[in-house]
């Protein structure tokens, strides 16, 4: 990755002394970083990072102190509060302070609670979206989040709470029965939960399900799954977080949308995967 990538003309913000930006780095792939994201990494003096965010992302800071502050399940990691106070020492000494996450850092991201934590403070913020990885990242593997011969409704899930167990405030049945699609994050640790909860709600155990570990990078893997069989594929697959799930029809899509495939060499599955019966352009 060049470190001379240089913006496109226009009236960029200035990143000032004794500001914090929260910025998404998209699921991944450098290539899904926004430029807004690209200007901040230019100007922060300080760059907090999460566990999700690559190696060649920090290269377009060459000038700034990189200060890893990731919280993956099941590891040693730093403490919310202590993340949350440090952007504000920080800040209050005067740095140019970037915050840069995983995704968007509204989506499950601990981002409203840093944010909050700053305003409360009087630390000045600029709040910079990225591409969710349950949006990006199942696009990379060729699965629509919204397809209108599927479904009108998604509903975005995480697989856990802040005490590490699947959320008890979450009304499986509601979900199982309102929404045609599924996006889990963070769900393997509890895929085998889950997955009884839906069936039990009434989702068919041929459901297609879908799984993108490492999305959007060279290390994406992907399984294709039905939810009676998801958490024994899952578990005989070896494959590890960070995943995201989807459970819907929509995922039949993969077999004629899975772009990369096509790319290695690979000829569509199934050009009808939903057996419509027509050509995909006929309304």
């Amino acid at each position: 990755m060049s470190n001379t990538l240089t913006l496109p003309d226009s009236t960029w913000p200035e990143l000032q002394p004794g500001w914090v930006w929260l910025c998404g780095a998209g699921p991944g792939d450098p290539g899904l970083l926004t430029l807004h994201a690209l200007n901040a990494l230019r100007q922060a003096d300080v760059v907090i990072y999460d566990a999700l965010v690559q190696d060649c992302i920090l290269e377009w800071a060459p000038q700034a102190e990189h200060i890893y502050a990731g919280k993956r399940g099941g590891k040693p990691s730093a403490k919310q509060r202590d993340i949350s106070l440090h952007l504000v020492e920080l800040a209050q000494a005067g740095k140019r302070v970037l915050r840069l996450k995983g995704g968007d850092p509204f989506v499950f991201g601990r981002g409203g609670e840093e944010a909050q934590t700053l305003v409360q403070h009087g630390v000045p913020i600029r709040i910079i979206p990225g591409i969710s990885a349950g949006i990006g990242g199942l696009a990379y593997a060729g699965v629509p989040v919204t397809h209108r011969d599927v479904n009108q409704s998604v509903t975005f899930v995480t697989g856990h709470d802040q005490s590490g167990e699947t959320p008890s405030s979450l009304n499986w049945q509601a979900i199982a029965q309102g929404s045609q699609v599924i996006v889990i994050y963070m769900g393997m640790k509890h895929v085998d939960r889950i997955a009884n909860a839906l069936l039990d709600a009434g989702r068919p155990t041929d459901e297609p399900c879908a799984v993108v570990c490492s999305a959007t990078t060279n290390d994406q893997k992907v399984l294709e799954s039905t939810l009676g069989a998801l958490a024994k594929d899952i578990d005989d697959s070896g494959l590890e977080p960070p995943a995201i799930l989807c459970i819907g029809r929509s995922v039949l899509m993969r077999q004629v949308l899975d772009w990369q495939g096509m790319i290695a060499g690979d000829a569509p599955r199934d050009l009808d995967p939903l057996g419509r019966g027509r050509p995909a352009e006929s309304a």
